[in-house]
């Protein structure tokens, strides 16, 4: 046999335990690398998932946000629209580039945690995306979760469209945390999976029922009042079914298949997680479809993604502001684990309305709670642009001049890496 092929994380040899070797530390080394990275915009070496939005591609996506809305997925409804054609959901852009990357390493989880979102202008069939990346600040938190050694990870993705144009931009949030510390603290263990009787079925199917899209009845800024309410709208319970979903929709970090698949193992070997309640080692990722791989990091079964919860709350939005609303910010904060069996339920109030350089805009708090009635996303402010009957459709906002200046000094990453920069 082949020193090359020895060296496939697949031959290596397991420990007395039968654990693959040890898990990385986030030492200060490593630590003190990621921080260099940042503030310097990147481009990376590829497009996550997505680099077009095509009308399937949309429908795709919107089938695993389980969003019927018809201006995503109806072309003959679309076309009677202001727009003309269908168009993406704003958070679509999840399925071209989650997150900018760079700040985890072998042994390091992430959890993806929530963001803030902006967007520009809106999405149509047929753009095609490329993306700048940059790393922000990292820093050091005192948590369970993380056996007392956890880090929150800031960067940001910028979208760009085939116009040259910034359509949207999220400053997202990341948890790292130590793989094995963080199983250790065992913060999510022992947590019972619910059990539903008749009746909460029938309320959970009611609330599906009575689910509101405003589509073409426009909602005027005019018409809206401090103290709106938004929702209630219902996910879940959650399943494995709807992971798969979301998958088939917005893509995956990390599953690939065979030759693809060990040929990356070969290249990252120490990319892989060694499961000892299952015997079997395999991508990370599984974390949200397998419960064994779940325990390991500390959490009782396999949970959702955190840019999947994200584009619930979108849907919260656009349900309620109507096909000729804009929805311009959105801001998330992920705190407790969606497990398979929980369920999730959004809802949101308008707190101010302003105008702001010609846009009529709203303000709205939004929340989404489980059934354990624990705030998976606490409150937080989000706004909407609102067509207006005295001062007339919706104005786009612009980018900062600042982020305009940043993403024209983008370069490929390979090249920073090879200068030393990255």
């Amino acid at each position: 046999m082949s020193s090359e092929k020895m060296e496939h994380p697949r031959l290596r040899p397991m420990g007395e335990k039968g654990e693959m070797p040890e898990h990385e530390a986030y030492t200060p080394e490593v630590e003190a690398r990621r921080m260099a990275r940042a503030n310097k915009p990147f481009i990376p070496r590829r497009i996550y998932f997505n680099t077009q939005a095509t009308k399937d591609g949309i429908r795709h996506f919107v089938n695993g946000v389980g969003d019927t809305n018809p201006l995503f997925r109806d072309e003959g409804y679309a076309k009677k629209t202001k727009y003309k054609s269908i168009i993406a959901p704003p958070s679509y852009l999840y399925s071209i580039q989650w997150t900018p990357g760079g700040g985890g390493g072998p042994g390091i989880h992430a959890w993806y945690v929530g963001g803030d979102w902006e967007w520009y202008r809106p999405i149509f069939v047929g753009d095609e995306f490329k993306v700048v990346s940059i790393l922000r600040e990292l820093v050091k938190k005192e948590g369970r979760m993380g056996g007392g050694r956890t880090w929150i990870d800031y960067g940001e993705v910028i979208y760009i469209d085939q116009r040259g144009q910034i359509v949207g931009k999220e400053r997202a949030h990341a948890v790292l945390g130590e793989r094995r510390a963080s199983g250790s603290a065992g913060k999510y263990r022992n947590i019972p999976k619910p059990a539903y009787t008749r009746e909460d079925w029938a309320r959970f199917l009611e609330m599906y029922q009575k689910e509101e899209i405003r589509g073409a009845e426009l909602r005027y800024w005019e018409d809206v009042e401090v103290g709106d309410k938004l929702g209630p709208m219902i996910k879940g319970p959650l399943s494995v079914r709807d992971e798969i979903a979301w998958l088939m929709g917005a893509g995956s970090p990390f599953f690939r298949a065979h030759k693809i698949e060990y040929d990356w193992e070969r290249r990252h070997p120490r990319g892989l997680e060694y499961v000892g309640e299952m015997g079997e080692m395999d991508v990370p990722e599984l974390v949200h479809i397998l419960d064994p791989f779940a325990r390991t990091i500390g959490v009782e079964r396999a949970y959702d993604y955190g840019s999947q919860r994200m584009s619930w709350l979108c849907q919260l939005f656009t349900n309620w502001m109507g096909d000729d609303g804009f929805l311009w910010k959105m801001s998330g904060d992920e705190r407790a684990f969606n497990m398979m069996g929980d369920v999730t339920i959004f809802e949101g109030r308008v707190t101010r309305k302003h105008i702001e350089d010609g846009k009529c805009c709203v303000d709205i708090e939004a929340w989404a709670k489980n059934q354990r009635d624990e705030n998976s996303m606490p409150p937080h402010t989000s706004t909407v642009i609102l067509p207006s009957r005295e001062h007339g459709p919706v104005v786009y906002p612009n980018p900062s001049p600042e982020l305009v200046e940043e993403v024209s000094r983008a370069r490929p990453l390979d090249e920073l890496i090879e200068e030393g920069i990255l």
